[in-house]
């Protein structure tokens, strides 16, 4: 269960983010951007040109320096889910964000969701009109280490002709996009779930693709700002998986009525990410 608690490097965080520098970069005719670097680590955009329909792969590289980490899309309470936003007037705008596989820490009674080696987050993007496209952007992400800090910067670039090959462009997203969860499959998918009548847990029947003896490990996130992970009294039989997932703080008066929540599994090697539909 991700813990809710006031924690010094959240203080941190909200007495420097102020002060948090913009690092400007001009626009480079390249479909890679020059590389923006605090103490932390460095990030760039990367991208190949647009579609005959406006749509743009692209990713967001992030490299933490050893002994640093960067979050994963819901950190809970201890850390800066990765943000990107596009300038209005560049005519480009962001359709979608994807995460690959994250890894847990624990340190001090904190639970952080995080990646502790580079990674690259896939980027589906839409350009408004015709003509060549400049993407002009902010991202702010938390890099941290003892203390964390917000690192934002201004990333830029312009895109050449489609018709031009991009093989260094094209090799960083082939490998972002792999290393993505899988949808469900008949071998690896939630066969059921099913909320308790206090809201206290959340049952989970999965089809694992494997027949290890180790428990898979599973995130469930629920409302914004909301991850849990405890397992209580987990039974692997082979293929199949029954577990209840402790839930913990809610927003007051929270109604799971219509609501989908979303549950990453990773069994070894292998994950799959999937929503949790609620009646």
């Amino acid at each position: 269960m991700m813990i809710i608690c006031v924690n010094p490097r959240k203080l941190l965080i909200a007495a420097v983010s102020a002060a948090a520098a913009l690092v400007p970069f001009g626009s480079v005719h390249a479909e890679m951007s020059a590389w923006a670097q605090n103490e932390g680590g460095r990030m760039r955009l990367v991208a190949l040109p647009a579609d005959p329909g406006g749509k743009i792969r692209a990713a967001l590289q992030i490299e933490p320096k050893p002994g640093w980490i960067t979050y994963w899309r819901e950190p809970g309470n201890s850390g800066i889910p990765p943000q990107l936003t596009l300038a209005p007037e560049s005519g480009v705008t962001l359709d979608a964000m994807a995460y690959p596989v994250p890894k847990h820490f624990f340190k001090n009674g904190i639970e952080d969701i995080a990646y502790d080696a580079p990674v690259t987050l896939p980027l589906a993007l839409s350009a408004a009109g015709k003509g060549p496209v400049a993407i002009d952007a902010t991202a702010f992400i938390g890099i941290c280490k003892d203390i964390c800090i917000p690192f934002q910067a201004n990333l830029s670039l312009k895109l050449g002709p489609a018709i031009q090959s991009q093989p260094e462009e094209e090799a960083i997203l082939q490998a972002a996009e792999a290393s993505l969860p899988k949808p469900p499959s008949v071998d690896f998918d939630v066969r059921a779930h099913a909320m308790s009548p206090d809201m206290k847990t959340l049952s989970l029947t999965l089809a694992l693709p494997g027949e290890g003896i180790d428990a898979p490990d599973i995130i469930v996130t629920g409302p914004s700002g909301h991850a849990f992970t405890k397992q209580i009294g987990g039974k692997r039989d082979g293929a199949s998986f029954k577990v209840d997932i402790a839930i913990g703080k809610l927003p007051e008066n929270y109604n799971i009525s219509g609501k989908r929540w979303g549950v990453l599994v990773v069994d070894g090697k292998k994950a799959m990410e999937t929503t949790l539909a609620f009646e």
